[in-house]
């Protein structure tokens, strides 16, 4: 379901292998990558900012191999695949890196590896289908109706909460009540891309990323993807802020009330979240 980039026959030169005279000469290799990118952005826009900068991946790609005189071709296609799953976009890498002068004594053209790696690292998950289950949020405009939107583009439907209107947690002053629920879904996505899913589905709803904590259109959070535990830059879960608020706790004691820490309702403040019923969502 990836889409894929492909970038083959970048030729450079650089210091690689074991033998002596390796060491002391650059020598030429090739490289070829496969990115796993999510592209439906870019085929609906056109636009150079909606898919992978294919000029810095290469450039990227060259100062690695210029930095890095590695003995082993294995650790400068691990240390590409590192740079390139950096990069925006980039959920998946395929790397090969080759020799075009390998030291063998057979008649031989070329000698390389090929790796493959996923901005995931150790997360392990398997294919098939995945029960991830999402926090989603609207202070801004038709709010019933972005929360309709959310559900019924987020995965395959298993349960919903009530909705919740809340007083807004932080932010800046003035801002509208919030309505609030929590929905479970069984998804083939992995969760790098399950979140991509979910920024494309608030970008489409409208929103807009201005102030930190501010209103907006349509809010959609992963709070749990199995059992998998996440800690990156771009993703963390289960979310870290669970447990200390009451608008995700009572709809999320609805939907999973396993996952819902004993007496939350002692200890979270929850007098301002008010059920206002179910969503229809057909």
């Amino acid at each position: 379901m990836i889409d894929r980039i492909e970038l083959r026959g970048l030729r450079l030169v650089t210091i690689i292998g074991v033998l002596d005279h390796e060491r002391q000469s650059p020598q030429p290799i090739e490289i070829d990558l496969v990115l796993h990118a999510d592209l439906t952005d870019a085929c609906a826009t056109d636009e150079l900012d909606d898919t992978v900068d294919y000029g810095a991946i290469t450039e990227l790609v060259e100062k690695v191999a210029a930095q890095h005189h590695d003995l082993l071709l294995e650790r400068l296609a691990g240390r590409i695949a590192e740079a390139v799953l950096e990069q925006p976009r980039v959920e998946d890498v395929e790397v090969s890196v080759r020799k075009l002068r390998p030291p063998l004594p057979s008649d031989i053209a070329t000698s390389g590896v090929h790796i493959r790696r996923s901005r995931a690292g150790s997360i392990a998950v398997d294919a098939g289908h995945h029960r991830a289950i999402l926090a989603l949020g609207s202070n801004l405009g038709d709010r019933p109706s972005y929360l309709r939107f959310a559900v019924r583009h987020a995965g395959f439907l298993v349960a919903q909460s009530q909705v919740y209107e809340t007083a807004p947690v932080g932010g800046p002053q003035g801002q509208g009540a919030y309505l609030n629920m929590v929905i479970a879904v069984d998804t083939p996505l992995d969760p790098f891309s399950l979140l991509r899913r979910c920024q494309r589905i608030e970008a489409n709803a409208g929103r807009e990323r201005k102030v930190h904590w501010g209103p907006r259109t349509l809010d959609v959070d992963i709070l749990f993807y199995d059992d998998v535990r996440i800690d990156s830059p771009g993703l963390v879960v289960p979310h870290p802020r669970i447990n200390e608020r009451g608008f995700v706790l009572a709809p999320l004691s609805e939907v999973a009330p396993e996952r819902v820490p004993a007496g939350w309702e002692r200890r979270v403040a929850h007098d301002g979240v008010q059920s206002i019923g179910r969503l229809d969502v057909v």
